[in-house]
C-alpha cells in the first residue's frame, strides 16, 4: 500500500472531513489548502495495477500531490494531536518529534503505532478491530509490529495487516 492510498483510507474510516484534513496537517507542521488537500485525496492513475482500459473514474489530473513519507508521518503526528490535545514538551525534549520514517518499508509499522497512540487503543483493541476485518493474529505478532525498528523482535507490518487494520476501523467507526 503506498501514503496516497494510506491516506484515502484513514480518511473514509475515521470519516475526517476536509476542513479537519487542513487542520490535521497543520498541526503535523505541514501548511496545506483545501484544494491541496482534495488533490492529494484524488485517487493516482499509477496506483491502479493493468487497469489502463477501465479509466472512467480515475483522475488524469496532473496536478496531484503525491504523499511523501514526510507528509503521512506529518499528518500522523497531526492526528495524535488532533484527537489528543497539544502536549506541552517536557524539559529536554525538542518541541517536535523527529521523523522516523527511513525506509518505505516501515511505514505500515508506524501506521498502526500512530493510530494506537492518537485512538488510544489497547492491544486488545488492535486484536478486535483486526478480527472485524477477518484477519487473527496473536498479541505476540501485534507486539513484534508495535516494537521500534532494529529491536531483535522487530517485525516488518506487511500491506495485509494495514490494509485489514483501516478496513476493521472503518466498521468499527463507521458502522
Amino acid at each position: 500500500m503506498d501514503n496516497h492510498d494510506i491516506l484515502i483510507r484513514l480518511r473514509y474510516a475515521l470519516d475526517i472531513k476536509n476542513k479537519d484534513m487542513v487542520e490535521i496537517f497543520k498541526l503535523g507542521g505541514i501548511e496545506v489548502t483545501k484544494e491541496e488537500v482534495l488533490k492529494m485525496l484524488t485517487k493516482l492513475k499509477d496506483s491502479y495495477h493493468n487497469e489502463a482500459d477501465n479509466d472512467g473514474d480515475i483522475s488524469e489530473n496532473e496536478e496531484n500531490i503525491i504523499c511523501n513519507n514526510m507528509m503521512l508521518e506529518s499528518f500522523l503526528n497531526g492526528l495524535i494531536t488532533f484527537k489528543r490535545g497539544k502536549q506541552d514538551p517536557k524539559p529536554g525534549q525538542s518541541k517536535s518529534p523527529a521523523l522516523s520514517v527511513e525506509n518505505t518499508e516501515s511505514v505500515n509499522n508506524l501506521l498502526l503505532k500512530k493510530l494506537k497512540i492518537a485512538l488510544t487503543l489497547t492491544s486488545e483493541d488492535m486484536l478486535d478491530i483486526l478480527e472485524e476485518a477477518g484477519v487473527m493474529i496473536t498479541k505476540g505478532e501485534l507486539s513484534a509490529i508495535l516494537r521500534k525498528e532494529g529491536h531483535r523482535n522487530y517485525k516488518e507490518c506487511g500491506d495485509r495487516y494495514a490494509r485489514n487494520f483501516l478496513k476493521g476501523l472503518a466498521i468499527k467507526y463507521r458502522g
